[in-house]
């Protein structure tokens, strides 16, 4: 599915705009950074509560699809402003995790 449909489907904020919409069908789920870095792949949804600098900077460096930042959390302007300058997506949501997460798996499997 089209990062714009799941964006549309479960009313995701759009927080940084993404300049390429891929297809995703599948999603990581971590609030540990140095999990993501070993286990996440290209393409994939990164669900998280995150919302420092760092999120942005691993989502760059394992080319993710989007992070969405779950109950409606909000990153810093410096972070929205690295997000861009990477091309990285982010989203949030007023659900949390558990939401979220079945939500997007429903759409994409």
């Amino acid at each position: 599915m089209k990062l714009s449909e799941i964006i549309e489907k479960l009313n995701l904020q759009v927080i940084v705009n993404y300049t390429k919409d891929i297809e995703v069908n599948d999603a990581y789920v971590s609030d540990l950074l140095s999990d993501v870095m070993g286990n996440s792949k290209a393409g994939q949804i990164w669900i998280t509560m995150q919302t420092h600098k760092n999120v942005a900077g691993i989502a760059s460096l394992k080319d993710l699809a989007a992070i969405i930042i779950i109950s409606n959390g909000k990153p810093e302007e410096d972070v929205i402003n690295f997000a861009k300058d990477e091309e990285v997506c982010i989203l949030s949501t007023t659900d949390a995790c558990f939401e979220v997460a079945g939500k997007l798996y429903k759409l994409i499997k």
